[in-house]
């Protein structure tokens, strides 16, 4: 046998998926030709060099300690689906070309997060939070095209997130070729490139636990037995610490539009992370391309006490709808439906499981600035409206900021209803703007209520006057389909609304943002049942949670 039959044979138990494959099948043109010999056995040890080691699962990579891990097993799949969706054709100049992330596998995780202050004014200032993260990437590509790939296109990406033209060194460290951008305004990213595998960070000390993880030094969540193979588009989770550190982002976030009032917001970021952390265990997320858009599952487990009370406390009623959805106008942000068996038992559950996470001082706050929440809707006693309507009412905001928005639901006790609604409707003498409809107006006109038959909405004046007229509505059938999709859900809630801006800043991101007069709306949908193991959230959007994800890096 000769040499180049010899060769030949061997190129064909190569195996044809690897980086050999393509050299596999040049053997077999010409092991023939005894004449190209010196040039098959050059080109071989080329690919050698460049090959590298077999491809690595990137879940090896993550630390088994993260906060937040997702991952997809096909990154241009999964951005493909975001691209493909009518509304982002609508808002881009064109649809990116995707080939280059073709089959790339990608995990990334959540290390820790940073705090950083930025003044707004000499006396006031802001807390933004950086999530310090590592994503790890597959490619299967030879290692001088992951190098182009990162020196270039991630490279672009860096500079246009980081707000400009971003410095670049490059060396030799770990074993690979690293990367390090420096931006104009001092942030930094990482890169390592390993043969086909990208280990790529904000944060340096999370790209080298990534890497001992790889080699063995660190435990991976790999080795979580509770861990499937990724389902759909992309999946992940939250774990227990990663729910403590996003209940304190969550706490300033929200004491902060609560009230202006400094020892309100202190008890607000003190006492709802305590909540969350008592309550929740872990957050778990899947998602997947369905014929209205993407589909969004999170999975939100509860401690064994709390699954117990609030699933048996916030189960849907049965029935079907109360014709409530006809006072919803088109021209709502978002709306929300309850459908509760009884939304007084309901609200008196969650404020008494909130009450037992923290401590007694705490808890009998917490229930005094209960109220508070339904002050928006002029309503002082919250207990006493649930107890004076039916199974379902209906929230819908009318504006980004909600500061326009009302409560719509069925009076089974008018008597009740009275005594819940603020003083300053009370005191004023109503009237009747047409048969069968009573209106009451406070006298700084901030906040209306109007009873229509056996129907109440209050709130915002304006939003009240809106709804009263979408109610004259004459049947069902005039109703928006988001709005039938609301009425006929079987979910203890369910929201609809619409976001005009999520759709320039995705294209933004992936391609350029075509100039458009009139705002492009993604919808979305989002369903919640509770049992007694966990909350389950399903959301049907146009761009889902991914897209959301995308739209963080576009340019302010």
């Amino acid at each position: 046998m000769s040499l180049a039959n010899t060769l030949s044979l061997m190129a064909k138990n190569l195996n044809t998926k690897s980086c050999f494959g393509p050299l596999a099948e040049l053997a077999n043109r010409v092991g023939r030709n005894e004449r190209k010999l010196a040039v098959l056995l050059f080109t071989l040890v080329l690919a050698a060099a460049s090959c590298g080691s077999p491809p690595t699962d990137p879940r090896t990579a993550i630390p088994e300690d993260a906060l937040i891990f997702v991952e997809t097993r096909d990154l241009g799949r999964l951005i493909r689906a975001v691209t493909e969706i009518p509304r982002f054709a609508e808002a881009a100049e064109n649809k990116p070309d995707l080939r280059a992330i073709d089959g790339i596998e990608m995990a990334v995780a959540v290390t820790g997060f940073e705090t950083i202050e930025q003044p707004v004014t000499d006396s006031n200032s802001v807390l933004n939070f950086r999530p310090r993260f590592v994503a790890v990437a597959e490619t299967r590509l030879w290692n001088f095209q992951v190098l182009g790939f990162v020196e270039n296109e991630l490279g672009l990406f860096i500079s246009e997130a980081y707000g400009g033209e971003a410095n670049l060194e490059i060396s030799e460290k770990h074993g690979g070729r690293y990367f390090i951008w420096l931006g104009q305004d001092g942030q930094k990213a990482f890169a390592l490139v390993l043969g086909s595998l990208i280990i790529f960070g904000n944060d340096e000390s999370a790209l080298e636990r990534a890497l001992a993880t790889r080699n063995g030094e660190l435990g991976s969540i790999a080795k979580r037995n509770d861990l499937t193979e990724p389902a759909g588009l992309i999946s992940g989770f939250i774990s227990k610490d990663g729910i403590a550190q996003l209940a304190n982002i969550s706490g300033i976030s929200l004491a902060n539009r609560a009230s202006d009032d400094a020892d309100v917001q202190s008890f607000v970021a003190r006492v709802l992370p305590e909540v969350l952390r008592n309550t929740v265990t872990e957050v778990r997320w899947t998602s997947q391309s369905v014929e209205n858009g993407i589909e969004d599952r999170l999975t939100i487990s509860t401690v064994n006490e709390t699954g117990a009370v609030l699933g048996e406390s916030m189960a849907a009623a049965e029935g079907g709808p109360l014709g409530l959805e006809r006072f919803i106008p088109e021209t709502i942000v978002s709306a929300t439906r309850y459908n509760l068996k009884d939304p007084r038992v309901a609200w008196r559950a969650a404020l008494m499981t909130a009450q037992r996470q923290t401590d007694e001082l705490s808890g009998k706050l917490l229930l005094a600035f209960s109220d508070s929440l339904f002050e928006p809707y002029g309503i002082d006693n919250a207990e006493q409206f649930l107890a004076s309507v039916d199974t379902q009412l209906i929230t819908a905001r009318f504006d980004g900021e909600g500061d326009r928005q009302v409560v719509i639901a069925r009076v089974k006790d008018r008597a009740t209803l009275m005594n819940s609604v603020a003083q300053e409707l009370r005191s004023e003498k109503p009237t009747e703007a047409e048969q069968g409809t009573i209106v009451w107006r406070s006298a700084e006109g901030d906040v209306a209520m109007t009873i229509a038959g056996d129907v109440v909405v209050i709130g915002n004046p304006d939003a009240v006057q809106r709804s009263l007229e979408s109610g004259k509505r004459a049947s069902g059938s005039e109703l928006p389909m988001s709005i039938k999709t609301l009425a006929a859900s079987t979910a203890a809630a369910i929201t609809i609304g619409g976001d005009s801006e999520i759709s320039g800043r995705i294209a933004d991101v992936l391609s350029a943002k075509r100039s458009n007069e009139a705002p492009i709306v993604a919808r979305y949908t989002t369903e919640t049942r509770i049992n007694q193991k966990a909350i389950e959230r399903t959301s049907v959007s146009d761009f889902g949670i991914i897209g959301s994800i995308i739209a963080l890096f576009a340019a302010e």
